[in-house]
Parts: structure tokens; C-alpha cells; sequence
């Protein structure tokens, strides 16, 4: 099979911390360019199993990418109508989870010769993505949903295969022929952790929220069945049970709210069985000191969490490290206002005193930013008609800036100046 392009792609020798050395790839030889973008997406996540943020970006980027180019998604998990999905190899079964990726990744970079750009979301793929340009010449875009350095609680999950996880991401990132980063934050850390990337290789394209979808809902269904009552607002939490959301953060902070304030966890799927143990000891805790507490452990449907944001006193998002918090985007449209931790592209999200309270986090003070976030909520749940407010002013912010539309047009605007 002859070569689609004429780019020239680099190699990488020899990665450390300090020097990186490089040869050039052979100038592939063969017809002219293609004009017409077709892109392979490669995900870990692709609906029915979508389970964090970039499963979410890409179940709403890929509709909208196809009203402008051709887009086939390559997903990992069980074969779909929609997507072409690889299992991991049965030889590797019983091997580390990034071992098992690997092998997902080079059954990926093996289907995508049709493509002329190829298009990695996360570390999960993004090694697909790296061999399917060495292999099909053709360019390679990452968008940075998170970054392996800033994330060193994950080696409790993946023990040794985190360091292949973080080799994986470095050099993806190093060859890569455009970077998307979903916030300006992002890109900053892109940099801070890769500073041999050309900053004019990164572009901020913000993630997004289908507003149609995440809109304020009266139905309280979802909430009797799981014995909240829909009559007393309750501060809202939604995420996976991982370090990185800043839920021990929380439940600490929370004997600080005020009696009255009901606290709603919708939190599942641990890293690690360790972890999920200590939060459970820690709600149990919780609930010895105050009422109200509920928990629950499960994954709900979007239109169920959907009822939850939109019946929420406040969303609370203590996170220690949040890209951009796509979750933010969907309680504001909502309309509900946000308390959270100032980390990361959140900032960019969540307008300090307009649609919520942003709340400085600095790891080596955790327990002031407890206090402060506890004050936040308070301060939140003493004015009903300000809390009001800033939720329909959320509501609006995220329909002006974060529609998907926008951000598929950036994304094949990158796809272009990548070469595609």
C-alpha cells in the first residue's frame, strides 16, 4: 500500500526528561494530496459506554464533525452499528489494563488506512493514533483531555503500566502534528509538562454541551426513587469516585454546611477498590453527624442526572485537577450555579461571582480550602434569589460560548492546518 501523502514525519530516537533526538520519517512517495477530509476518531469510550468527560466530547463532536467532513469513529469495547470497536487481544487477557490497551491501539492503527487524519482522545488511544500516521502518513491530532503527569494518584490503579501510560502520552504528544487543548488552562499545562512541544502546534478549542439535552428539567421522578426529597435543594455532586474529582475534599467540607443543607452524591465506579472503601467509610461517617446525606452508587441515566442538576441548590466540583469540567457545563444549563475549586480551565467556564463561586485550591493547604469551600456553599444556600441568578446566567453562558457546532468547525479548521 503506497503512502497518501507527501509529509515529511519525525521518528523519535531516543525520550528523556532533558534531550529528545531525532530522525526524520522517509518522505513518502505517491499521489497528490486529498482534499476531501476523512478522519478516524480514536476513543476508548463511545456510547453505550461513555463514563467521563471525553466520552462525552466525542459522542457530541462526531455528529456535528459530520455535517462538514467524513468521520469514522474506532472505539475500544464491544461491536457496534455505529463505530468499528476492538476487544483486547485474548493473549493478553490477564495482562496489565495498559498492556491491554496497547493492543487495542494497534488494532486501531491497522484499520485506519482509508483515513487522512487521524484524530486520538486520551492516552487510551492516542498511541493508536501515533502508529496509524507512521504507518498511513498521515497527520496526527490529539486533543489533551488530561495529562498522565498531572495525575499521579492513577498508578494505584495501573501500578507499572501508569509509567507505560505517562511513555505513551509523552511521545504521542511529541509527534503530534496539531494539539487541541480544551481550554487555555490545558494548554498551559501542555506546555509545563511537554516544554518540547512548538506552542504554535497548540490550538484551544473548548469543549461542549448540547443545551438541548442538559436543560432545566421539572420532573422529579429520578429523585423520589432514590428518596430525595424534591422539596429541600440539596448541594449536588456527579462524578466518578477518582482522586482527581476532590471528593474526600468534599465529604471533609461538608460537616462544615450549614444543618439544613441536604448533600446528594451520585458517585460510582472507583479507581480502585481501596479508594472506593475509604470514601464509603468516609459518607458513613458523614451521616453519624448530620441528616440528609445520600449516596448514590450507581450510574445513572442522563435524563436521571439531568433531574438531579436541575433540582440542585448548587453544583459542587471540588476537583483537584479539571482540564475544563464538562460537568460545570451541564449543571449550568441546568441553570444551576456552581461552586468549585479555581483548577485547571474551570476558570474559564464558571464566571466568579456570576454563575457561581470559584474557590482557590492549593494541594499543600487542604484543609483551608475545605473551610473555604464549606463558606462557599453557605454563602450560596443563604441567598436563594442570587443563587437564582447566577443559575440563569449560567444557563446563558453556556449556550452563547460552549454550542458544538462552533467547536466541530474549529476541530476540521485543525484538522486542515495539520495537513489533513
Amino acid at each position: 500500500m503506497r503512502p497518501k501523502n507527501s509529509r515529511t514525519h519525525r521518528l523519535p530516537i531516543t525520550i528523556d526528561s532533558c534531550q529528545r533526538v531525532f530522525c526524520p520519517r522517509v518522505k513518502p512517495r505517491g499521489g497528490p494530496r486529498l482534499t476531501n477530509v476523512r478522519a478516524a476518531i480514536l476513543t476508548r469510550e463511545w456510547p453505550p459506554d461513555v463514563y467521563g468527560g471525553a466520552g462525552v466530547h466525542v459522542e457530541h463532536l462526531v455528529p456535528q464533525l459530520r455535517k462538514f467532513i467524513e468521520a469514522e469513529v474506532f472505539c475500544f469495547g464491544e461491536p457496534r452499528d455505529d463505530a468499528t470497536a476492538f476487544g483486547v487481544p485474548g493473549s493478553l487477557s490477564d495482562a496489565n489494563a495498559a498492556l491491554q490497551t496497547l493492543g487495542v491501539d494497534l488494532q486501531m492503527a491497522s484499520a485506519t488506512e482509508a483515513a487522512n487524519v487521524v484524530h486520538s482522545h486520551t492516552w487510551y488511544a492516542n498511541m493508536g493514533g501515533h502508529l496509524s500516521a507512521l504507518l498511513h502518513g498521515i497527520p496526527h491530532v490529539i486533543t489533551a483531555h488530561s495529562l498522565e503527569p498531572r495525575r499521579p494518584w492513577k498508578e494505584e490503579q495501573l501500578g507499572g503500566g501508569y509509567r507505560i501510560s505517562s511513555w505513551v502520552e509523552r511521545d504521542a504528544y511529541a509527534n503530534a502534528d496539531a494539539i487541541i487543548a480544551v481550554s487555555g488552562g490545558m494548554r498551559d499545562d501542555v506546555l509545563d509538562c511537554y516544554p518540547f512541544i512548538d506552542p504554535a502546534k497548540i490550538h484551544v478549542v473548548y469543549n461542549g454541551i448540547n443545551t438541548e439535552v442538559y436543560h432545566h428539567e421539572a420532573a422529579t421522578t429520578a429523585l423520589e426513587e432514590h428518596g430525595v426529597d424534591p422539596a429541600k435543594p440539596y448541594v449536588l455532586f456527579v462524578g466518578r469516585i477518582t482522586r482527581q474529582k476532590g471528593i474526600s475534599h468534599l465529604l471533609r467540607a461538608a460537616r462544615m454546611f450549614d444543618e439544613d443543607i441536604p448533600l446528594v452524591l451520585c458517585a460510582a465506579s472507583p479507581d480502585t477498590p481501596e479508594l472506593g472503601a475509604e470514601v464509603a467509610e468516609a459518607v458513613a461517617e458523614l451521616k453519624r453527624t448530620r441528616q440528609d446525606v445520600h449516596w448514590i452508587d450507581a450510574q445513572l441515566s442522563r435524563d436521571d442526572v439531568v433531574q438531579f442538576l436541575s433540582h440542585a441548590l448548587l453544583f459542587a466540583c471540588p476537583s483537584v485537577y479539571e482540564p475544563l469540567g464538562i460537568v460545570n457545563l451541564e449543571a449550568m444549563g441546568c441553570e444551576t450555579p456552581v461552586v468549585a475549586s479555581a483548577v485547571g480551565g474551570i476558570p474559564e467556564v464558571v464566571v466568579d461571582g456570576e454563575t457561581g463561586i470559584l474557590v482557590p485550591y492549593d494541594e499543600a493547604e487542604p484543609r483551608a480550602f475545605e473551610h473555604a469551600f464549606a463558606d462557599a456553599v453557605n454563602r450560596v444556600a443563604a441567598d436563594p434569589t442570587t443563587a437564582k441568578a447566577m443559575g440563569i446566567r449560567g444557563r446563558a453562558r453556556a449556550v452563547e460560548k460552549f454550542g458544538w457546532e462552533a467547536i466541530a468547525k474549529q476541530t476540521v479548521d485543525v484538522y486542515r492546518a495539520a495537513g489533513a
